[in-house]
């Protein structure tokens, strides 16, 4: 009788699952190893292997690497002070790291465009200040400066979230023990926070590697990455096929990262 319960609380997610996971990755699928005509191929696959989608590709992994160790490099310290501060995930300083979740993202990227054009709000008050102007905008610097800023929260909530679990006796041992603070950083609060750390990766680096919207907006359509590509075959090209098979190379850089991290993840580094 409770599996029978189990089942039809189940129903409602399972049709979900179909409806928005299944049916769509198995249409990518067809589309990816057939032609327009319906034809097996390989062909749509092997279009990675060109340099105009190669080298996008090559340029999404490095950009999603800087902006996801960046993303590290400012989370972990914040983290570990709002820790050490007692701070809650009920207060207002952890509801100010939230607040930009709510916001919409394109939102947040053309502000920055705002601020880093050629005439922006950056480069008026370097101005004013008799300062050389910064040519930001349209440039890889500006895409992980994007990255990192629209990604970040998703960094700082499992680390701090993971860092919040760990007994202060732990910590006050490795001191009494005579560990200064760095050895206790390494041997002890490093170790016991890498599943916040691994939750954190994950959910920097796969949106990273799959944008296209940063790179269009602070890129000024001048910088390709393989999701500007991906996306361009969808909808100006209207190649369904092409497109495919790059999402499907795509997918793989993502499913092997995902299982790499995953061994490190035991589930304690949820956001909430």
């Amino acid at each position: 009788m409770k599996n029978k319960e189990n089942t039809l609380l189940a129903t409602p997610y399972l049709i979900w699952m179909c409806g928005f996971i299944v049916i769509p990755l198995a249409l990518v699928i067809y589309y990816a190893f057939t032609t327009k005509s319906g034809a097996f191929t390989l062909e749509n696959v092997g279009q990675i292997l060109l340099w105009e989608n190669y080298k996008p590709l090559v340029l999404a992994l490095l950009l999603s690497f800087a902006s996801t160790v960046l993303c590290f490099v400012f989370a972990f310290p914040l983290a570990l002070i709002l820790r050490n501060k007692k701070i809650g995930k009920g207060s207002f300083v952890a509801f100010i790291f939230i607040l930009p979740m709510w916001m919409n993202s394109l939102l947040r990227i053309l502000a920055w465009q705002t601020l880093l054009e050629r005439k922006g709000v950056l480069n008026e008050f370097l101005l004013f200040f008799h300062l050389p102007r910064q040519n930001l905008i349209n440039t890889p610097y500006a895409i992980i400066l994007g990255m990192v800023y629209d990604f970040l929260p998703f960094m700082i909530l499992p680390i701090y979230n993971t860092l919040s679990k760990i007994d202060d006796n732990t910590i006050d041992a490795a001191y009494d023990l005579g560990a200064s603070f760095f050895t206790t950083l390494w041997k002890v609060i490093l170790p016991l926070s890498v599943p916040g750390i691994v939750s954190g990766v994950t959910m920097v680096f796969v949106p990273a590697l799959t944008t296209f919207a940063i790179s269009n907006i602070l890129g000024g359509g001048k910088i390709y990455l393989i999701g500007n590509v991906i996306e361009q075959e969808f909808t100006t090209n209207s190649n369904w096929n092409v497109g495919s098979g790059l999402s499907m190379i795509l997918m793989l850089f993502i499913i092997l990262s995902m299982a790499v991290l995953s061994r490190y993840d035991n589930g304690e580094g949820a956001m909430f």
